[in-house]
């Protein structure tokens, strides 16, 4: 008996909730170790690269070059969205997220061997830039499969906030996890970090990845995909079909994260530089400073997700995202004190509007789109946001301040995105607490 023959059986409530617990634990890992190596490659870009693949450049150059290969992986992440989406609503969740792992995990892996400027030339920038395709290409098709692999188990409507908020979890415990392993080898190998230190976190990666693997090949496919599958009732060309029966919820989803992905590549990756260079502040103590943003996250994300299920998925994504177009300027207002105590409060309370977005989002894209589709329809339009705001955050943020030599101009542009945002989230649907089980046999 297959795990989707298995999945489609009648089970007991104990059953449904020891799958239910398996899937959110194997979800919620799965994605904190693809979060680990995405921004393992994001904090080294800061810190690294301008140096070692860039050396002839000026430091403005060298920086702008370097989040320029860390925005194609943003570029890539809705080429992942479409191909492991139209696996996942094809073949199901479970078969399609290994795959995404070991994509991920691979290229992650192979980023610690690349020759620097000096070994190579100016292929070892090819090298990265192929590589970091990759690990977007990986990381686009994770998301949507780890959202449906916890909610799809949900038999409750009125918990899939918090449930589908789990994999949302995933990012400030790689986030957490990078920089923890970026500040441990940097101390570690001291001067040398420069040559090999930094390369130690990469190669650690593959052993992250081998536990995810094991987790998830220990699930069962969800009750929605299974039963799909079971009354023949899977969608041949789901890419196709959800761009022609769902293109406004594509674009929406992909609008509404314009104010939670633009601030919080600068919070977590863009400071690196802001801090080190416009502030003076050490690499270490912006370090411990991103990290402690990230555990107040790992609380911050399922209570606003469980508060969605409470107030409605789009007030508390609304007030999200009003909140992080103010806290914009209060951010760099207090990061150009240049007084340490204020800089490390901005840093740690910059992920909490972030995160009154990020909590309840899972469920406000996934619940957008019919069941046959979903996989498809939720990664593309979560991905999407990776081309206009994810990726060229930092690379904008880098350009503004050098044009203005001012921080509230990057709070301005946080600013707009959270306009832009507020806009698109109040022309969503909002399926707080409605059932979602009957959508897998609906044209959409």
């Amino acid at each position: 008996m297959t795990a989707i023959d298995s999945a489609a059986l009648p089970m007991s409530e104990a059953e449904h909730r020891s799958q239910l617990t398996r899937a959110v634990i194997a979800s919620t890992i799965g994605t904190s170790i693809e979060w680990y190596d995405f921004f393992l490659y994001g904090i080294v870009a800061s810190l690294v690269f301008p140096k070692l693949f860039f050396p002839n450049s000026d430091p403005l150059s060298g920086t702008l070059n370097s989040f320029a290969i860390y925005a194609v992986g943003f570029a890539a992440r809705p080429v992942g969205a479409a191909i492991f989406g139209h696996y996942g609503d094809r073949i199901g969740r479970k078969s399609t997220l290994i795959v995404t792992l070991l994509l991920m995990g691979i290229a992650t892996f192979l980023v610690a061997f690349v020759p620097q400027y000096s070994q190579i030339g100016i292929w070892g920038a090819v090298l990265l830039t192929v590589l970091r395709f990759i690990q977007g290409v990986g990381v686009g098709g994770e998301w949507g499969g780890s959202v449906l692999m916890s909610m799809e188990w949900a038999r409750s409507d009125r918990s899939r906030g918090v449930i589908a908020s789990w994999p949302q979890f995933g990012v400030p415990c790689g986030l957490f996890l990078a920089n923890l392993a970026i500040l441990a080898f940097s101390q570690m190998s001291g001067r040398h970090f420069n040559t090999w230190g930094w390369r130690a976190p990469f190669v650690l990666s593959i052993v992250l990845v081998a536990i995810g693997l094991y987790i998830r090949l220990e699930i069962l496919e969800t009750p929605t995909f299974a039963r799909l599958a079971a009354e023949k009732k899977l969608e041949p060309t789901p890419i196709l079909e959800v761009l022609r029966r769902q293109p406004k919820e594509i674009l929406l989803s992909a609008l509404a994260r314009l104010a939670e992905q633009t601030p919080f590549y600068i919070f977590t990756a863009y400071i690196l530089n802001y801090g080190t260079n416009a502030l003076g502040v050490t690499r270490d103590f912006l370090l411990v400073a991103v990290l402690a943003a990230s555990v107040v996250s790992f609380f911050s994300i399922p209570l606003f997700g469980h508060l969605s299920d409470r107030i409605g998925r789009k007030k508390m994504y609304m007030i999200g995202a009003a909140t992080i177009g103010i806290y914009g300027f209060v951010y760099f207002g207090l990061l150009d004190t240049g007084v340490l105590p204020l800089i490390f409060l901005a840093i740690l309370v910059s992920l909490i509007p972030h995160d009154m977005m990020y909590g309840p989002q899972a469920a406000l894209i996934a619940e957008s789109f019919t069941g046959r589709l979903r996989y498809s329809g939720a990664s593309l339009g979560y991905q999407l946001a990776s081309v206009i705001a994810g990726g060229p955050a930092p690379l904008l943020a880098a350009w503004l301040y050098s044009q203005t030599k001012s921080g509230y101009a990057i709070a301005a542009y946080i600013l707009v995105c959270s306009i832009l945002t507020l806009i698109a989230a109040s022309m969503m649907p909002d399926h707080t607490g409605r059932s979602i089980s009957a959508e897998y046999d609906q044209a959409g």
